[in-house]
């Protein structure tokens, strides 16, 4: 199951006003998104071009972690989350991650409720689901030469015998390689090894 379905639930359980999750931003858009906004206040918040003077938006390009939404009031001068109260979404939190090895790739996400603000336990949960899902995402590290060759063999249906042979050298070199290469890509077997690299463009 794709990570963010497996967490769409519960972050709408958190977040029962709505939310919204975009990730890995690069220039403008999102790689994947969830979008649990209500509609009639996309529809607003869209014809009125509040991105822009959204301070929700603004703290996600400034920072990293999360934090409440009543405290970005004071850079608001739009109103934009007064606008928000008069759709249900009267508290909310706002969470930011990058990798530092990551330049220009950010995830954010922005949670509502209607009956009290988040508490401090609830937002450090938004955060580590965000952080998660935006590590999820992330190409893997690359291969070299020699793992990829490795690899694409077995993927091929080649076995470690055959292969040690293809590229003359020992078994437990074979081994090694595959061993590294399902290590860089977070994988437990060889065939989510191979699914991984080609979901990437690796093999």
């Amino acid at each position: 199951m794709n990570l963010m379905k497996r967490y769409a639930d519960r972050l709408s359980e958190l977040a029962p006003a709505g939310c919204y999750v975009g990730l890995r931003v690069g220039f403008s858009y999102p790689a994947e998104e969830l979008n649990r906004l209500p509609e009639s206040w996309v529809e607003y918040y869209t014809v009125n071009g509040l991105v822009v003077h959204d301070p929700i938006m603004k703290w996600v390009y400034g920072h990293t972690g999360v934090t409440g939404w009543d405290r970005l009031g004071h850079d608001d001068p739009r109103n934009v989350l007064a606008d928000a109260r008069r759709y249900g979404m009267r508290y909310g939190a706002v969470a930011s991650v990058v990798c530092p090895d990551e330049q220009g790739r950010r995830s954010y996400g922005n949670f509502a409720r209607g009956d009290r603000p988040f508490k401090s336990f609830e937002m450090h949960e938004l955060l580590a689901i965000l952080t998660q899902l935006h590590k999820a995402g992330a190409p893997p590290r690359k291969l070299t030469r020699a793992e990829t060759e490795a690899l694409r063999m077995q993927a091929n249906g080649m076995r470690l015998k055959e292969i040690s042979a293809e590229l003359d050298i020992s078994m437990s070199a074979v081994k090694a390689r595959l061993a590294n290469a399902k290590r860089k890509l977070g994988a437990q077997t060889p065939s989510q090894a191979a699914s991984i690299a080609r979901s990437h463009g690796v093999l």
